[in-house]
């Protein structure tokens, strides 16, 4: 296990962004930053809450995942930001929940009307034979609850383990080494098969013993850029370590 960073913290990017409350070149650079990196999960987790079936649901939660973030980037909403609570993933759920709320609540006279009838997902009257060929089209909602916060840290875990295999991968490029990794890529998270490491090294022309090397040192390096990742949305180096195992937990959802 590397040891947790220390001295670093003091200029991640979520440190910076809570200490100066976004106002900063540096504290606006790194938000920005951040949310790049956070873009997909909240869009998968706002396509599942705005599910719709017979609609462009992926259209749609892709304008409303841009307005959120537009908005969060004009400054000043991050007033309310607790470094007590400092993962960025906390506090970007909280934001985004409070914001499909601001959503449903100014549109909700026209979910009541427009010619639109609103079904519960949960109304046992509910069937999909009761649309055919009815003469308003139905929007199927529930309003009682967004998706479980698992569903998001699921989308954010597979984001950042993405960024970290995208970055070993540019970095083996750069090196001149893609077809290698290519083949060593498939030993990082998978348990090391005798019968197939042989025939691995030898298409690479390698002994089994410098494959088995190779593989341990490409693990070595996606570990440690997982927790580089991690490390830019905590304010506390303590909360490293508990993040790392909450990731691996919430891949297994």
């Amino acid at each position: 296990m590397p040891e947790r960073p220390s001295s670093a913290f003091h200029t991640t990017q979520w440190t910076q962004v809570v200490a100066a409350q976004g106002e900063t070149p540096a504290a606006r650079e790194a938000l920005r930053d951040l949310c790049e990196t956070y873009y997909t999960p909240v869009e998968f987790f706002i396509r599942r809450y705005r599910y719709q079936p017979n609609a462009n649901q992926t259209d749609d939660a892709h304008d409303l995942t841009h307005d959120f973030f537009a908005k969060l980037l004009e400054g000043g909403r991050l007033d309310q930001a607790d470094r007590r609570r400092g993962r960025f993933r906390t506090y970007l759920l909280g934001a985004v929940k409070h914001f499909l709320s601001d959503q449903r609540d100014q549109h909700t006279s026209l979910k009541r009307g427009g010619g639109r009838l609103i079904e519960s997902l949960d109304d046992p009257s509910y069937s999909r034979s009761s649309t055919d060929n009815a003469p308003h089209s139905r929007e199927i909602v529930d309003p009682q609850a967004f998706p479980p916060d698992s569903y998001f840290d699921h989308q954010w875990a597979l984001t950042v383990v993405e960024q970290a295999m995208a970055t070993l991968r540019a970095e083996a490029t750069a090196a001149g080494d893609a077809a290698k990794f290519a083949i060593l890529q498939s030993w990082l998270v998978t348990p090391a098969n005798p019968g197939t490491i042989v025939t691995a090294a030898q298409s690479l022309k390698m002994t089994e013993g410098a494959f088995k090397v190779a593989v341990h040192r490409l693990r070595k390096r996606f570990k440690q850029l997982v927790i580089d990742q991690i490390a830019h949305t905590v304010d506390d180096p303590h909360e490293v370590l508990q993040e790392l195992n909450y990731l691996i937990a919430a891949l297994a959802h």
